[in-house]
């Protein structure tokens, strides 16, 4: 599969049920900002499919100015090849995405552009993709790309030359019970090193399972997947909404790593299934993340590396309840 048949919509055929979301995440390295941006189609179980435009932008060095909007529109569009998504009059494409929509007191405009990139990152088991196993299936075409443009939200205007961006794909009729997702493509001292993390939690008629924890590790050129079934008896993760903690092991490499962030940092934004079940997610872009690299030896796990990031990492915690610890809301306009 090329990286932009992984951007391909996939509920078309028969869509009613359906959520299906691309998001790109990123930094502006002068002032240390997070960005997180979203194009949503929905296609719910009774009543009229909509497009959704999401925006949010934390402010490391002032909590006040962290904020998220949403904004919901009846017109939508899509198209294979060349793919783009378009809603209401913004635009994402393989290797650009350009728009502007208000809300809530806030004006935005953004055009980014970047070269997209040679693989895309595949989350879950290779043949969870091959069978259609699990409710949610989610890959990144543009895992770890350089990016340029220009944002302006309530007329401050940001030129970002060659930031790092995440971009990814998500497909799904239900959302996990629970989850972590996290991202991380800025460690210092490590160009080209990249963590991506999910971990959902399933509800089986009332039984909680474990959580199902899939990473990839990306160092040196290299790629270390922790995302196949035999990996998952072994791999862990626990976590609050500002606190997540994992391990992950094969037969020669183990991870361990600690993702966190203050209250402040977050926005808590409400996600709904097709079904109109309506969860939380609290989200930031400018957490830090801590991750140690070990390999098997005659001796023993040895540690190789430990890779840092400080206000580039990027988490979000989902849940059936939020947690009044984040106050701030990611605002939906209708």
């Amino acid at each position: 599969m090329t990286t932009e048949a992984a951007n391909q919509r996939r509920g078309i055929d028969d869509p009613r049920g359906t959520y299906e979301v691309w998001y790109l995440t990123f930094n502006h390295a002068p002032t240390g900002q997070g960005f997180w941006l979203r194009f949503v189609i929905e296609q719910p179980d009774h009543g009229p499919g909509r497009g959704e435009l999401w925006f949010a932008r934390f402010d490391p060095k002032d909590p006040g100015r962290t904020f998220g909007v949403h904004r919901r529109f009846s017109s939508y569009g899509s198209s294979d090849e060349p793919f783009w998504i378009s809603i209401g009059t913004s635009e994402l494409a393989h290797d650009r995405s350009r728009g502007e929509f208000e809300g809530n007191g806030h004006t935005l405009e953004w055009n980014l552009r970047w070269q997209p990139a040679a693989r895309s990152l595949p989350f879950m088991p290779d043949l969870a993709y091959t069978f259609g196993i699990g409710e949610t299936q989610v890959t990144s075409p543009n895992p770890q790309v350089s990016m340029t443009g220009f944002l302006v939200f309530d007329g401050e205007r940001l030129e970002l030359e060659r930031a790092t961006l995440g971009q990814t794909h998500v497909f799904g009729t239900r959302h996990a019970h629970a989850w972590v997702w996290a991202h991380c493509a800025d460690f210092e001292g490590a160009p080209g090193a990249h963590l991506e993390l999910i971990a959902p939690r399933l509800n089986r008629r009332g039984v909680m399972l474990p959580p199902l924890v899939m990473l990839t590790l990306e160092l040196d050129g290299t790629r270390h997947h922790f995302n196949q079934f035999r990996h998952l008896v072994r791999n862990r993760a626990t976590w609050s909404t500002t606190h997540v903690e994992f391990s992950a092991r094969s037969a020669l490499w183990k991870l361990t790593g600690v993702l966190s962030c203050t209250p402040d940092q977050m926005v808590n934004a409400p996600y709904y299934d097709p079904d109109g079940t309506e969860l939380y997610c609290a989200n930031t872009e400018i957490g830090d993340a801590r991750v140690t690299v070990s390999r098997r030896t005659l001796l023993g796990w040895q540690e190789v590396r430990l890779l840092e990031s400080h206000g580039r990492a990027h988490f979000e915690v989902g849940s059936r309840e939020p947690d009044p610890a984040v106050t701030r809301a990611h605002v939906t306009i209708e």
